[in-house]
């Protein structure tokens, strides 16, 4: 839905123009999208790491596009916000034990604590609402959730951590919340100061929402280029561990999207559950593998990104036939 400044009455209304995606003759190629990315990120990963640079600039893109299109002054906290974070608080932690217990493995156990601890990805907007999801409820828990992340990840990284050096919560904690307001809250707040005080500007950003879709397939090409070439790297590494990794990835994406849909199925929201506490930051979930925890287990998250990625195809693939 997307929310335009009426200068008559100097308020927002809910403009109907925009309240689905209309067929443009590149909307039914959008389901190759994915599939291309990833085909062309395995044999561009060299080219996809000089273009990494590049990433964090386009999801801020990504999200003043998306957040232009919500009235974030309406933003409001719901029940499935709060079921979607003790899901993360209490199953990742209680993975990490249960993986540990089994396979007497630190880096299994924590490869599969990310993937459920990862915060959800920032662009998780663009792919929800493609499939029918209300933007405001997947804005309001990728903020909302980012920030519940930025408080547990220090925690539970400082309780299991065995690396050398400072891992306190304190030094965890400022270095990932840093990391997470760079992304989240600075488009967030740039938007909001827009839509408060030149609202008629806001307007004329949402015309062009439906270019995230592309800037995003960009940024996924590179980081899955990326993400490959790691897994080929830490396959010299440990390739027993990257193979469990891998097949626990996939166990936990598939558990997560279908959770995720049970619990926004309660709440009249299927597609947004399943979105929000299945799709992640793969990359912000990789980086803090690797700079708090065994870096070996950052291929879990590597992995993760691939799985997820596919089922999305496989999702906007069913959307457009229907």
């Amino acid at each position: 839905m997307l929310y335009v400044y009426n200068i008559q009455h100097k308020q927002y209304v809910l403009n109907s123009k925009f309240t689905a995606f209309s067929v443009t003759p590149m909307q039914k190629y959008k389901s190759f999208v994915l599939p291309a990315a990833l085909i062309s990120g395995y044999f561009l990963r060299q080219i996809c790491a000089v273009l990494s640079i590049t990433v964090p600039y386009v999801i801020f893109m990504i999200l003043v596009l998306t957040f232009s299109g919500v009235r974030l002054s309406s933003l409001r906290q719901v029940k499935l916000d709060l079921w979607l974070g003790i899901f993360q608080t209490s199953v990742s932690i209680g993975l990490f034990r249960i993986c540990k217990s089994l396979f007497n493995d630190e880096v299994l156990a924590q490869g599969a604590m990310m993937c459920v601890l990862c915060p959800v990805a920032s662009s998780v907007t663009v792919v929800a609402s493609m499939l029918g999801a209300n933007p405001a409820r997947t804005t309001t828990y990728t903020i909302a959730g980012n920030l519940l992340v930025s408080v547990l990840a220090p925690l539970y990284i400082s309780l299991i951590s065995t690396q050398e050096g400072d891992n306190s919560f304190g030094s965890i904690f400022i270095m990932i919340f840093v990391k997470i307001a760079v992304v989240i809250a600075l488009p967030f707040f740039i938007v909001w100061f827009i839509q408060r005080f030149l609202p008629a500007l806001n307007t004329d950003i949402a015309r062009y929402k439906h270019i995230s879709f592309y800037l995003w397939a960009y940024a996924l090409f590179v980081t899955i280029g990326q993400t490959i070439d790691f897994v080929v790297m830490r396959w010299s590494e440990s390739y027993e561990n990257v193979l469990w990794l891998g097949l626990i990835a996939l166990i936990i994406c598939i558990i997560q999207f279908a959770t995720g849909r049970l619990i926004g199925r309660r709440y009249n929201d299927t597609v947004a559950g399943g979105q929000l506490l299945g799709q992640k930051n793969s990359a912000m979930g990789i980086w803090m593998l690797n700079t708090f925890l065994n870096p070996i287990a950052s291929a879990g998250m590597a992995f993760y990104s691939i799985w997820q990625n596919i089922f999305n195809s496989w999702q906007i693939y069913r959307s457009a036939k229907q």
